[in-house]
């Protein structure tokens, strides 16, 4: 009878440690179904480190276009041999575009040549009086190149020569054809002395709702096959 009781104990005893496991078991699972509070730090630093996974994504409003205005590509079948050309690495190119291209290479940014209807003299002298009479009758030429998506572009570098201490007409018609408002324009410019001359502040009257960045880069048209370096640097100090 005695050994009939202990083996009825020990049964006893291994039915109490099976059912004690069971129920620890299902207490572990229940609380693995259970969601963190949000007051929780967990869920926080998971979502975090999502984040930081994730592709980036390109944003329109980021982007910059770089617009431009040179006689050299307004001058008609005779423009290679226009006064508005110099030499870059042996090539021929309007002064305004040479700058303009090293913006674009430095910034990653989209070129847009400003065309008119106006053909304008190879000649540098006739060049200036033409300029002159512009001025005197205060001409908007008709632009025959249009920028498509202007919304997509927050930046927009606004380069153009100087003409008798001012910018040429046809400027004053692209200003009038677009709204800044909201935009950043950061002038850069070609001169033969008198550098820019008033026109950032014409420019800031012409687009009082846009942010004009004062410390445009302005260059002598004699050296400005050598300009790189120095487009190089007022970009890095603008940040770009």
């Amino acid at each position: 009878m005695r050994r009939i009781r202990i083996k009825q104990l020990r049964l006893l005893a291994l039915l109490l440690t099976a059912v004690l496991m069971c129920f620890l078991a299902a207490c572990g699972n229940s609380q693995k179904d259970i969601s963190p509070s949000s007051d929780s730090q967990e869920p926080a630093t998971t979502q975090s480190a999502q984040a930081t996974q994730l592709p980036e994504t390109d944003t329109s409003g980021n982007k910059i276009l770089i617009a431009y205005f040179t006689a050299a590509e307004n001058s008609g079948v005779d423009a290679i041999s226009s006064a508005s050309y110099t030499n870059v690495n042996g090539t021929p190119v309007g002064r305004v575009r040479a700058v303009a291209d090293w913006i674009a290479e430095e910034t990653g940014g989209e070129l847009f040549s400003i065309q008119t209807s106006v053909v304008y003299p190879t000649d540098g002298g006739k060049l200036i009086d033409y300029a002159a009479e512009e001025q005197d009758e205060k001409a908007r030429p008709e632009l025959t190149s249009q920028i498509e998506n202007l919304d997509q572009y927050d930046t927009i570098f606004i380069g153009y020569p100087t003409w008798w201490y001012d910018m040429p007409m046809v400027m004053y018609s692209f200003f009038e054809e677009y709204d800044f408002t909201g935009k950043t324009i950061i002038p850069f410019n070609v001169h033969n002395g008198s550098r820019f001359s008033g026109t950032i502040e014409t420019i800031q009257e012409l687009e009082p709702e846009a942010t004009v960045v004062e410390d445009g880069f302005t260059v002598s048209e004699r050296t400005v096959a050598d300009a790189a370096g120095d487009i190089a640097s007022w970009l890095d100090e603008l940040g770009y």
